[in-house]
């Protein structure tokens, strides 16, 4: 597993030990940013989310790519040893918060974030769960990006927000959301 693109392009990323968590692979992950940059632009000075974070893999390649700040939360201790070992190997502390915790555990936003990435188990609904519960608290506003990765033949089951596009990847399907306008 490495970084693809930016500041930080082809440093290496620790897994975390065991099969609690399962990294998204460097295709899927190629994917998702290639499509990104098709909507967003540019990275620059986003507030970016990594949430069911596993290694930080996902919010990692963001900052790489000039986001501004990433908040981590995972709940899984070896993937939180992973999770900060690789901001620390890359020097991204100032641009990281990690939160060990339960994503249904956050509190209410300040503000919502720019871009929110969610990859949570497959089959479960967490996903689904997390996002009802982001908009509620007021994390996604009407111009955040939410993307979800599922298992390629799994519905996301949305109720809050818009499937804006879906694209299989191997073993995954990535989803885009937005908030209805």
């Amino acid at each position: 597993m490495r970084i693809i693109a930016g500041e930080w392009k082809r440093r290496p990323l620790k897994a975390p030990q065991g099969d609690a968590t399962r990294p998204t692979t460097d295709r899927t992950r190629e994917t998702l940013f290639s499509m990104l940059t098709s909507r967003l632009g540019s990275f620059a000075d986003l507030r970016v989310a990594d949430l069911f974070a596993g290694s930080g893999a996902l919010g990692l390649e963001a900052l790489s790519r000039g986001a501004q700040h990433c908040l981590f939360v995972e709940q899984d201790a070896a993937a939180i040893r992973a999770l900060r070992a690789n901001i620390a190997a890359l020097k991204a502390q100032q641009q990281s918060d990690v939160i060990a915790a339960s994503v249904l555990s956050l509190g209410p936003a300040k503000a919502p974030l720019d871009l929110i990435m969610l990859d949570p188990p497959y089959k479960t609904g967490a996903g689904a769960v997390a996002i009802d519960k982001l908009v509620r608290l007021g994390w996604i506003g009407p111009a955040t990006w939410v993307t979800l990765e599922v298992g390629a033949k799994e519905d996301a089951n949305i109720r809050r927000m818009e499937i804006e596009s879906e694209r299989k990847v191997g073993a995954a399907k990535l989803v885009f959301l937005r908030l209805p306008e």
